[in-house]
């Protein structure tokens, strides 16, 4: 067997369970803690949790598409051209969302969101919510069934389902992007620097409350949020020269 160093991980599903065994039993399983890499093996859901519980090890992910979409990860190939293609593998930087609210008891929620920090209504009510950059009010009432904030690599996930611009991974840029917006009906959102931070209040918490989520962390009941990219946070993927996540970006826009 090989002593390759990989720790590996994989989804509930029973292809992915099988394809997990048949991993290990070529590689071994390495602790997290050791490896060179962690191999994920399912779909980019368990990708995003497993850069949430991994990503403080400061270890590459490299991610082996065993679910129905699989943007953030590579496709699956032979096991025994793993070591070659991690040594292969081209390095991108993700950059993670910093998200803190507050709900409408005081209490302050924080997490990150590799993907995209969300704000949805919660009743049959719209939501109304004013937004500022940098401190100054951009938009004093968004009537709306919500908005979100989205990196670049989200930005081709639920950002693009709602009608939000994909954005290219070395742009530098954040997409604002309203959810159903009702008033005003015909603005679609901001490109903003990657810099920028983007304070959210809640008209009216009670009457119409609103729940925020980052990434999978959910926060009920908000009545502001502040988000910003973090300064101290960030994971690496990999990916396969002819499968880069570059390339996948610019073909998600010529896709019908």
């Amino acid at each position: 067997m090989s002593n390759a160093g990989f720790h590996f991980t994989s989804s509930t599903t029973e292809e992915s369970h099988r394809a997990l065994r048949t991993y290990t039993d070529k590689y071994d399983q390495c602790d997290a803690g050791k490896a060179r890499a962690i191999v994920v093996i399912g779909g980019d859901g368990h990708l995003l949790e497993s850069v949430h519980e991994h990503g403080h090890l400061n270890i590459p992910f490299f991610g082996i598409n065993y679910g129905s979409l699989g943007f953030l990860l590579n496709m699956a190939e032979r096991p025994g051209d793993l070591e070659e293609r991690i040594d292969k593998a081209l390095m991108i930087s993700l950059k993670p969302l910093q998200m803190r609210a507050v709900d409408t008891h005081g209490k302050v929620h924080e997490s990150i969101a590799y993907n995209e920090v969300s704000l949805f209504r919660t009743t049959r009510q719209a939501a109304k919510l004013r937004i500022n950059i940098d401190g100054s009010e951009r938009l004093a009432e968004l009537v709306a069934d919500g908005a979100m904030v989205s990196t670049p690599a989200g930005s081709t996930a639920y950002n693009h389902s709602a009608h939000g611009p994909i954005i290219p991974l070395e742009a530098n840029l954040l997409a604002l992007t309203p959810i159903s917006p009702f008033r005003p009906r015909r603005w679609r959102g901001a490109l903003l620097p990657e810099y920028a931070k983007i304070s959210i209040d809640v008209l009216d918490p009670n009457k119409r409350p609103v729940h925020a989520v980052a990434d999978f962390y959910e926060t009920p009941d908000v009545q502001s949020i502040e988000i910003e990219q973090s300064r101290d946070k960030q994971a690496t993927l990999l990916f396969d020269p002819d499968h880069s996540l570059d390339q996948r970006i610019i073909a998600e826009q010529f896709t019908n």
